[in-house]
């Protein structure tokens, strides 16, 4: 495992209008060598696309289809995110001004030292201030 995935990429490989070369690169990046992610994961972009549904831009037969491929990547989720929010993740948040939510994203690439992979312009901020490499835009 080479990064951390957070649901602003991995909900762009869901909708074509969103894709981009880089974001299809790091599809590609996790498929050949697999990422981590938050246990919070599954649950964001599962909302995504729940949301996405009841806004109409896809049906219930797509959305499950959708929730299928997002699972079977070899993303691998992460069992110490909750030991983590309540310390680290917690105070990144306030430290960075950002949602606890995003913090758990950079709390799990800053402590396994791998590059995280989102859109989020906040989050990106901070993650270059704290020198945690990035990948995605």
């Amino acid at each position: 495992m080479t990064l951390v995935v957070d649901a602003s990429v991995a909900l762009t490989w869901c909708f074509e209008d969103e894709r981009t070369p880089a974001t299809i690169a790091v599809l590609d990046r996790v498929v050949r060598d697999g990422a981590m992610a938050p246990s919070l994961w599954p649950f964001e972009v599962l909302n995504a696309l729940a949301a996405a549904q009841r806004r109409n831009r896809l049906d219930s037969e797509r959305r499950l289809r959708l929730a299928g491929f997002l699972r079977q990547l070899p993303i691998a989720i992460d069992d110490d995110t909750i030991e983590y929010a309540w310390t680290m993740s917690a105070q990144l948040a306030e430290r960075h001004r950002l949602t606890v939510y995003d913090a758990a994203y950079l709390e799990l690439a800053q402590r396994m030292s791998l590059t995280l992979a989102t859109l989020d312009g906040d989050l990106r901020s901070a993650a270059r201030m704290l020198g945690v490499d990035l990948i995605g835009r």
